[in-house]
């Protein structure tokens, strides 16, 4: 993994060390009670919050097998973004604070990025949020699947194909 860092907009980009983990979850599960959680049942708003707090995510983070970077406002996590699956956008939420500036653009891109130029991906997924759909379609996805629920989760399946 790389983890070369990235000043935009006076915010430092790069992969998490672990001790961002917890305020990272902190500012996710903020994040996503304010501005996705209304449009979830009780059962997904408790999914989401087992998954972020789940141990084994922890754990597959630590080893490796779950890659998160942060945007960092000094030593504040403002943003983050996290990939499973090798090629899943799993997590991608920017404090309130700092939306609308290029946080969770410049999350993503730097993810896209990487997977294209390090890990030699295709394409990159994500399962996006009825809140996060346009955002995703303003930076090149597309839908490929209308949106479901699973477990009181509404989403909409799409991809971006990354140019060679």
């Amino acid at each position: 993994m790389m983890d070369a860092e990235k000043e935009s907009r006076s915010l430092t980009i790069r992969w998490a060390r672990e001790n961002e983990w917890a305020p990272a979850m902190k500012m996710i599960w903020r994040t996503f009670l304010k501005f996705e959680g209304k449009d979830y049942t009780r059962e997904g708003i408790k999914n989401f919050f087992d998954f972020i707090t789940d141990d084994d995510l922890y754990v597959a983070f630590l080893r490796g097998r779950y890659q998160m970077m942060v945007a960092l406002d000094g030593d504040e996590v403002v943003g983050a973004g996290s990939l499973r699956n090798r090629n899943h956008l799993s997590l991608l939420f920017v404090d309130e604070k700092y939306h609308r500036r290029g946080v969770g653009s410049a999350i993503l891109n730097r993810l896209c990025d990487y997977l294209a130029r390090e890990a030699g991906e295709q394409f990159i997924s994500v399962k996006a949020a009825p809140y996060a759909v346009g955002f995703y379609k303003k930076l090149g996805f597309y839908v490929v699947r209308p949106e479901e629920e699973y477990s009181g989760i509404r989403v909409t399946e799409m991809i971006k194909n990354f140019k060679r």
